[in-house]
């Protein structure tokens, strides 16, 4: 009977530790948030799915990019003529996101629209028009199954400041994150913050975190708290010098050049030779739609034809010539300024360059080096490359779409020219830029730097934890384990008794 009794109860003991073991130590369900935002750039919408836990910290949201899906055609600046098409191009890729996030959080999963430089320009063109598109979206957005938070136009200065955001979060210059250390040293970031370069179709943005703010400019400064610091940073977004519409600016240009000479009768035909296009290639553009341009309307003339005839000339040297024309460094009312009296302070740190920055100079290969290249090194590759006739970059890169392959002469060159003549970069500070498509996982761009920004918004709940308290499971676990030792002492003194004292127990 006592043995049968000792072992009930060293299986009991020993049944109650594992189970409080097991019980105590199983794997935490995962509290994971998720949130889309939507970049409706001037040429194309991209969606992204972010994720991040429910509790922060330092009272912001940990947050990585899961998924992107790139809606097909144009902008939603591009439905102005046909505004109730602008919605339902995005549902593809609302159905893609349905299917990332698990369908129990589709209804508290926030969607968000922003829309950029494209839209602005829309905005100045055709007001009716960009609240008839934003309107086509909206009722898109709000028929999915997601916590819809709102379609708008987001300023330039909100543009700049949310890519300066992205960048550093997945840089570390935040919060260090020991996933990243061998990122940064390769990357050689020595500032503890990095400057932000956007450049799109239609404006681009520079930002950066600067100790020489003085109140020339109050309108250039934003203030930020991340990851419980303080940020003060200078920004500017210059709509219409993104590389689209800074060609069509340049393209105005020349058509004016066109008209003076048409009126001192200097030329008879609407050809025009242009040095930032390949030799050999050749382009009709429509006046009439030409002007309606926001960028180029102020430069409007009436010419005796309704075409214009370009032909490439594949000559980077008058190229640059031609594009520094619009960059305006005559008149400075501050104590220093970047092109058309807009006031900059002396640039510091590193600077992050994405978007069309580094699609054009991957496109040159020029960012596959661990360190950036000479200034001089990426002067002679983009003129070697302009220099190439068009049938044999045709040949060559057969695989792209010939508007996209036909401009990365003059957007090279454009880059250049911006960097160079409008921000003042030289030789001896251009190894302070990095072209950046990806960080890890995440795209570099505005739409993570928004969604940290909201993160700050959104309420942290109590992290999940296990079934008892430490005390209570530190308790429970010396209990069982007393009961155990205390049977398995007892057993050991009953079979190890002297035998005399076994005999008389007998």
């Amino acid at each position: 009977t006592i043995l049968l009794i000792l072992g009930f109860l060293s299986t009991l003991a020993v049944i109650a530790l594992i189970a409080v073991a097991v019980t105590q130590n199983q794997p935490l369900p995962k509290n994971i948030k998720y949130g889309i935002v939507l970049d409706a750039g001037s040429s194309h919408t991209n969606l992204y799915v972010y994720e991040w836990p429910a509790e922060k910290e330092n009272d912001t949201g940990v947050v990585k990019q899961v998924e992107v899906c790139k809606v097909e055609g144009p902008g939603i600046s591009g439905y102005s003529h046909a505004t109730e098409k602008a919605g339902p191009s995005l549902a593809q890729c609302l159905q893609q996101a349905k299917e990332v996030i698990p369908s129990a959080q589709h209804k508290e999963t926030p969607v968000y629209l922003g829309a950029t430089a494209g839209m602005r320009l829309l905005r100045l063109q055709n007001e009716s028009a960009a609240d008839k598109v934003l309107s086509s979206v909206g009722n898109t957005l709000r028929s999915a199954p997601f916590n819809f938070q709102g379609a708008r136009i987001i300023t330039g200065q909100e543009e700049g400041a949310y890519g300066w955001i992205t960048i550093n979060y997945l840089l570390g210059n935040f919060k260090q994150v020991s996933g990243w250390k061998k990122l940064l040293h390769s990357l050689k970031f020595s500032s503890e913050t990095s400057g932000a370069l956007d450049l799109g179709g239609a404006s681009t943005q520079i930002t950066f975190e600067s100790k020489d703010l003085t109140s020339e400019s109050p309108e250039n400064q934003l203030y930020f708290r991340l990851y419980g610091k303080d940020y003060q940073v200078y920004t500017h977004s210059f709509l219409c010098y993104g590389k689209d519409q800074a060609l069509q600016q340049k393209l105005a240009r020349d058509l004016q050049a066109i008209w003076i000479d048409f009126y001192f009768q200097t030329v008879e035909d609407s050809s025009l030779p242009d040095p930032c296009f390949h030799k050999g290639y050749e382009r009709t553009i429509n006046i009439s739609d030409f002007f309606k341009n926001p960028c180029t309307s102020d430069k409007k003339k009436q010419l005796p034809f309704s075409q214009l005839y370009i032909k490439g000339e594949g000559d980077y040297q008058k190229c640059r010539e031609n594009i520094q024309k619009l960059f305006n460094k005559s008149h400075c009312p501050y104590s220093s300024c970047s092109f058309n009296g807009i006031y900059l302070p002396p640039l510091q740190g590193d600077f992050g360059a994405f978007s069309a920055f580094y699609f054009v100079m991957n496109f040159l290969n020029l960012t596959s080096e661990p360190n950036p290249l000479a200034l001089n090194k990426v002067i002679s590759t983009i003129e070697s490359f302009c220099a190439r006739p068009w049938q044999e970059v045709k040949t060559a890169y057969h695989h792209i779409k010939e508007k996209y392959l036909s401009e990365y002469c003059f957007s090279g060159a454009y880059i250049l020219s911006l960097l160079e003549n409008g921000y003042e970069f030289t030789e001896d500070n251009w190894q302070m830029i990095h072209f950046l498509g990806k960080i890890g996982s995440s795209d570099a761009g505005w739409t993570l730097g928004y969604m940290l920004n909201l993160t700050n918004m959104i309420p942290a709940e109590q992290p999940a934890g296990p079934p008892l308290s430490h005390g209570s499971y530190v308790g429970l676990m010396v209990l069982c384990s007393l009961v155990l030792g205390s049977v398995l002492l007892f057993a050991w003194l009953l079979f190890h008794k002297p035998k005399c004292l076994q005999k008389g127990i007998v």
